[in-house]
């Protein structure tokens, strides 16, 4: 795969992400950028994200990686995989799904992250929370 601005900017936030690194992490953003996830409330803001990531990822054992991705600007979107450790069961395991992000110059202003974790199961996480579908005008 060719590696576009984007994808080196995605692959630098996993990096960030995956070592816990605040400051390569925050760099890969803009300032106002929002995280929409399938399980919880959005996270939004540089700080406020690269805080999330160093303290979820240990407490998950939690690495990503991207397997596969596509560029058409300013968005890309791409196919990751996750080894984690769920508390559950306490063994490792690979999780997968897919995030579309939206870019400002080579910086991530959204991100949106669908997976389907069977562990977080509820007729709730079906969905981006938060996310305006009828604003940006998907079907309802």
């Amino acid at each position: 795969m060719s590696q576009h601005p984007y994808l080196n900017t995605i692959e630098s936030y996993y990096r960030g992400c995956n070592t816990q690194d605040y400051d390569l992490m925050k760099s890969t953003f803009t300032d106002d950028v929002v995280h929409y996830f399938v399980d919880h409330a959005p996270v939004r803001g540089a700080h406020e994200l690269a805080n999330y990531w160093c303290k979820v990822a240990p407490k998950t054992k939690a690495t990503w990686e991207v397997d596969h991705a596509i560029v058409q600007e300013p968005e890309a979107v791409i196919e990751w995989s996750m080894a984690w450790t769920p508390a559950a069961t306490g063994s490792s395991e690979i999780l997968r799904g897919t995030e579309w992000y939206v870019f400002e110059g080579d910086l991530i202003s959204e991100i949106r992250s669908y997976h389907n974790n069977f562990y977080l199961s509820d007729v709730k996480n079906r969905e981006l929370w938060e996310f305006d579908y009828p604003g940006r005008g998907y079907r309802l």
